[in-house]
């Protein structure tokens, strides 16, 4: 079982607790939830008749479980709090003539329930006549009492529960294409990659007509630890993506999988399957699904296709990050051949990014975006390498005419990086040709001031000057640690962002943390 494929996931990986392994002992048995029947009239008698002519009715599988209203108050509140309720009994006389009508109206047009089968019930038909209701109610049936034979009544509950489940099945497949359908467009992205592959788990499940709770495994290495993730799941473990398999699912079930990656083979037993799978790429996965009869061609068909959508899918995702990785590697290499080749301090261009970062985050960024910022930072100063060495490590102050030499590294780097449409080298593009502007306009080359100065360039001038103070360079030694935040203060609003420098000083602890992480080894 091996595989060199990092993952990519930047989040944390979310652990079930303890209480998950209550709900996983339901992975090995079919779900047998009842089907739900509101019996709605005001004769008791009914009710009991009702109830002792179905008590014994099964129907997929499933037993009806009972609820009585008594009314029309009483039907809408057990409504609410019963939304799965598959089949309602309903009369139509009952505190008043047309009580049954007005439930039938608050069902479809209130709670918007169209699936929920409405057999109406009527001892008095003059009171209800079967062509208009029909024809002005949504009702899925009509009945007269006194036609009701027990046998008929068997016959049209079976009916209303046979339409009931199709259309659920239905309801839960549209769910699933919805899903793939959203996913489609950003389908390179990992996480979206995850909701495709959910999307696709639902609507085999809900096809096949398989038990309401699959996994979808994946074999991965994660933070440099190898084991089994999972990359999607329907019903009970549908809240338990990128958990580790060992900390959800029951050992025995956690045994099939681990055999399924070593003997790379798929199985199917009389109530289970376990599918095994591997893409070009050699990325492995196994799909692990229970409670069901024997699957037809058509449902093997199914689960095949599944399998070959994702393993393309986890292909493309893979090839579309490394391509992200080596973009990123190749500018912080650039980024760190910049600042060794000025001699500047060797974790310079790592600590402006984390400063960065943070920042972004504390001003109200996305993850998204901060991490953009600090992918981008290393690039600040790229346009150093135009400068000449006696100017880029004199030891003293430079001249006038060494000054503004220097001062079209930021013109450089920016002609240097303009020209991509990536979205981290646009950004580097930015910071290169902005971060040193300043807030009162006096900062170059273009002279910006204010919130003409974009948000990026504005964050890393004030991570790359507090660095800057903070370290030894050919012309200085580093400032101590108070002197520094004075000058930040005192350029408040006129070289920073005055935000941005309070929100640099209020979360003063949290900078140096990174301060102290990447400090310099002597």
């Amino acid at each position: 079982m091996t595989n060199e494929v990092e993952s990519v996931d930047q989040d944390e990986l979310l652990f079930a607790a303890e209480e998950d392994n209550v709900a996983a002992a339901n992975l090995r048995t079919v779900e047998h939830d009842p089907w739900i029947v509101l019996i709605v009239d005001d004769e008791k008698q009914i009710h009991q008749v009702t109830k002792m002519v179905l008590q014994d009715l099964e129907f997929a599988g499933r037993k009806l479980e009972f609820h009585s209203a008594y009314s029309a108050l009483e039907a809408k509140q057990l409504l609410k709090q019963q939304p799965q309720t598959a089949l309602i009994l309903l009369d139509v006389v009952m505190e008043n003539e047309d009580a049954g009508l007005h439930v039938v109206k608050f069902i479809r047009e209130e709670l918007n329930n169209q699936a929920v089968r409405i057999i109406l019930r009527t001892g008095q038909p003059g009171q209800a006549p079967e062509r208009t209701v029909i024809m002005d109610y949504d009702i899925n049936d009509y009945k007269e009492k006194t036609e009701l034979t027990s046998q008929k009544l068997f016959t049209t509950v079976v009916t209303a529960l046979r339409s009931f489940r199709d259309i659920k099945t239905i309801e839960k497949s549209r769910i699933g294409l919805e899903e793939i359908i959203k996913s489609s467009a950003t389908l390179f992205e990992l996480q979206s990659m995850k909701k495709f592959a959910s999307g696709v788990l639902t609507q085999m499940t809900s096809i096949v007509n398989l038990h309401k709770n699959a996994i979808h495994f994946s074999f991965a290495v994660t933070k440099g630890i190898e084991d089994i993730y999972i990359l999607a799941a329907s019903g009970d473990y549908a809240q338990n993506q990128d958990a580790r398999a060992r900390d959800v699912v029951p050992a025995d079930v956690l045994e099939e999988i681990e055999a399924a990656f070593h003997t790379r083979k798929s199985s199917f037993a009389a109530d289970r399957f376990i599918i095994y799978f591997q893409s070009k790429m050699g990325m492995e996965n196994v799909i692990y699904i229970n409670g069901f009869n024997a699957l037809s061609e058509w449902e093997h068909y199914l689960i095949d296709i599944y399998c070959a959508n994702v393993s393309v899918a986890f292909e493309n995702i893979y090839l579309n990050n490394e391509l992200e990785s080596t973009q990123q590697e190749i500018i912080y290499t650039m980024g760190e051949i910049t600042e060794t080749r000025s001699q500047e301090t060797g974790h310079h261009v790592k600590r402006v990014a984390e400063y960065s970062r943070l920042l972004a985050l504390k001003y109200g960024l996305s993850e998204q975006e901060a991490e953009t910022i600090r992918l981008a930072t290393p690039m600040h100063d790229v346009g150093k390498v135009g400068i000449p060495d006696a100017i880029l490590n004199k030891p003293g102050s430079l001249s006038q005419e060494e000054f503004d030499i220097m001062k079209t590294h930021s013109n450089l780097g920016y002609e240097m990086l303009k020209h991509s449409n990536k979205k981290v080298l646009h950004a580097a593009a930015i910071i290169a040709h902005q971060h040193h502007e300043r807030y009162d306009g006096t900062g170059y080359p273009q002279g910006l001031s204010g919130e003409n100065i974009h948000l990026y360039g504005r964050i890393t001038a004030l991570a790359d000057v507090f660095d800057a103070l903070c370290s030894d360079r050919v012309y200085k030694k580093a400032w101590e640690l108070d002197r520094v935040l004075d000058l930040l203060k005192s350029e408040r609003g006129k070289h920073f962002d005055p935000v941005i420098v309070d929100l640099f000083l209020s979360n003063l602890d949290e900078f140096m943390v990174i301060k102290e992480l990447y400090k310099e080894n002597r």
